[in-house]
């Protein structure tokens, strides 16, 4: 691709800067640190950027159209107004497995889906699924067999899925039922090789391109809708995490990192996870190519139950 300029736009020394979404209402980028345990935001017209909340654990969320936004983390799905130390929970197991959420997305009609995730390279553990949650903050299993579930996305047209497993190396595709909110006919649409990175954060642009972040890899991958490779943008971080597409007309992509070592054993041969410049701070690239917006949730349900 033409040359472009990746530049750092803030610096908090994320542990894990993760889910980056774009609110095209107020023109702000806001992203977590789950590993930091921190939410924040960016304002690109002042070049400002600031933390919003510390102590919190956020691992994917999504604005939320009664306002607010729709969190996922280690501990369950949640509504949160954006302000307050506590969220509200809309659900924190299901069918007695605890909801060990990573990353989400939004539907057209306002569902949540998320990976959960309950990988341990030490020991032996449960798999995790493909969660749906309803307007009404209905739970619905919709697949299995997940090892570390993350990045999800839709086709421009809201008919497709795709879904990350970062440690199978694996990008799946769905056929997505969008009246029913059911997935069927899983594919294998992308299998990353074992000496790039691991696919971590997932966004799709309007030509229906998947753009994967690569933990491990340094890089930004732009697949083309049968999966094949079709360029590589390099990012400074080795921990490259996550990424939206922001800015007035959605064409700046927005990319997270990571500054904490992870090592896993499904890191690419002759990967130095002790030594180089692992990640933590928020980068911003032009890339001249109109990303999808950030769908919002649409859930609409008030629990008593408070995180303390």
């Amino acid at each position: 691709m033409r040359d472009v300029e990746v530049r750092e736009v803030a610096d908090f020394g994320d542990l894990c800067g993760e889910s980056p979404v774009w609110d095209p209402s107020t023109s702000t980028l806001y992203w977590t640190d789950c590993g930091g345990l921190r939410f924040h935001r960016y304002h690109p017209g002042s070049r400002h950027a600031e933390t919003v909340r510390s102590g919190i654990e956020i691992n994917g969320f999504r604005l939320n159209r009664p306002g607010g936004f729709v969190v996922t983390n280690n501990r369950g799905l949640w509504l949160w107004d954006g302000i307050s130390e506590g969220m509200t929970v809309v659900a924190s197991e299901l069918s007695s497995r605890p909801c060990r959420l990573n990353d989400c997305v939004a539907d057209p009609r306002g569902r949540v889906l998320a990976g959960s995730w309950f990988y341990d390279p030490a020991s032996e553990y449960p798999l995790g699924q493909l969660i749906s949650c309803n307007t009404g903050g209905a739970l619905a299993v919709l697949d299995d067999g997940f090892h570390l579930a993350n990045g999800l996305a839709f086709s421009p047209d809201g008919s497709l899925l795709y879904a990350t497993d970062s440690a199978a190396r694996r990008i799946y595709r769905y056929e997505y039922d969008l009246e029913n909110g059911t997935v069927s006919n899983r594919h294998t649409l992308i299998e990353v090789p074992a000496e790039e990175g691991l696919p971590d954060g997932l966004r799709v642009d309007t030509e229906g391109y998947l753009w994967s972040a690569q933990w491990y890899g340094s890089c930004i991958v732009r697949y083309d809708p049968d999966g094949v490779a079709e360029r590589r943008l390099s990012i400074p971080a080795k921990q490259t995490s996550c990424l939206t597409f922001g800015g007035p007309n959605l064409e700046t992509l927005y990319v997270t990192s990571a500054k904490q070592s992870e090592p896993m054993p499904v890191m690419p041969p002759g990967y130095d996870p002790e030594h180089g410049f692992f990640g933590g701070p928020l980068y911003e690239v032009n890339v001249g190519i109109q990303g999808l917006p950030d769908l919002c949730a649409n859930i609409r349900i008030i629990k008593s139950e408070q995180e303390s």
